[in-house]
């Protein structure tokens, strides 16, 4: 049994090429994420990118992996804070000409991307607590 809960060290990491892929292959869904009052979207969705991966090598090759877990943390926080709390509030939604169930149906879809980044943030602590062995950094 252990060893079949041993899979999920590396599981709940590599989970996370679903987003790569998403980044790579439809830029332009990651750039409508990035908030009106930031420049450049798409730099932004290929940053993102390049966070992602190099969070996803380190967590599965152990090198940095705590800080690596505390600072996905710490943008999976964010981007519910900074972009899915707003829009399930109806900001930054793109709403002109969208109508009242469309709207209402955005607006609740982005309170799941909401509650779904949280749990993914308790996800990403929990693996920074009692999963990552690297602790130079952060101790």
């Amino acid at each position: 049994m252990d060893k079949i809960l041993h899979i999920g060290k590396y599981l709940f990491p590599l989970s996370f090429l679903l987003y790569v892929g998403l980044h790579l292959g439809k830029p332009e869904v990651g750039a409508s994420f990035v908030p009106d009052y930031l420049p450049f979207p798409y730099f932004w969705n290929y940053f993102t990118l390049v966070c992602i991966l190099a969070f996803i090598v380190s967590a599965v090759i152990g090198k940095f992996d705590k800080l690596a877990y505390a600072m996905m943390a710490l943008y999976v926080v964010l981007m519910a804070l900074l972009v899915h709390l707003p829009r399930a509030m109806g900001h930054e939604l793109g709403t002109e000409g969208m109508m009242s169930p469309d709207l209402a149906r955005e607006q609740e879809l982005e309170m799941v991307n909401f509650f779904r980044n949280l749990m993914v943030t308790g996800a990403l602590l929990g693996f920074a607590k009692f999963v990552a062995k690297d602790k130079r950094v952060i101790g």
